[in-house]
């Protein structure tokens, strides 16, 4: 922590100042490809009784799900495909995504295939959690996923003033999810 300036008392202001600009409880990572299901942000709290920013990222327990299925199903296709690399989609010129090569092509297709096994199965199982990281550069990481429809404003005050008061209570029910199709109307 001597080196991390997410604990400097300068660094705070500063960003206490940002804070009253926007909506005074925390600021959203701008570089980040937010969603209505993940939100990668910062916020004020203690830290062992040290004032610090905290670095959080929180989903939904829903993309926690697809995630854990999605690694679950390019760890199979490791085992299957003796070159497996993972898929790297890329765009053209034109913002259209180029053609997957066919081992990628056959890759992509096992790892549906798996994935929509897992589904039906419902062998996948996930629950909330919140994990937090004081090993990193910047603050202290927050990582957590909660059983809610979306990550909005109202979520995300929610939890940092339930994880600020340290009466943050997680659902320890296991659940499975099932994707949802788009629907053209």
């Amino acid at each position: 922590m001597n080196n991390n300036k997410g604990f400097e008392r300068e660094e705070i202001k500063k960003f206490k100042a940002r804070l009253a600009e926007g909506n005074g409880l925390f600021l959203v990572n701008e570089d980040e490809e937010n969603s209505d299901e993940f939100v990668h942000f910062y916020f004020l709290g203690k830290y062992r009784g040290k004032d610090v920013i905290y670095d959080a990222a929180l989903y939904t327990l829903r993309l926690h799900h697809q995630s854990e299925m999605y690694e679950i199903a390019e760890h199979e296709a490791a085992k299957r495909f003796p070159h497996f690399k993972k898929i790297k989609y890329e765009e053209d010129e034109f913002g259209d995504i180029k053609t997957l090569d066919d081992l990628e092509e056959e890759i992509g297709l096992f790892m549906s295939e798996k994935m929509m096994e897992m589904e039906e199965e419902g062998s996948v199982k996930v629950r909330e959690f919140c994990e937090v990281d004081p090993k990193i550069s910047y603050g202290i990481g927050v990582d957590a996923a909660l059983n809610v429809e979306k990550i909005d404003e109202k979520a995300i005050k929610k939890f940092i003033k339930q994880f600020n008061d340290d009466n943050l209570v997680l659902d320890e029910t296991l659940y499975s999810f099932e994707f949802e199709e788009d629907v053209d109307e």
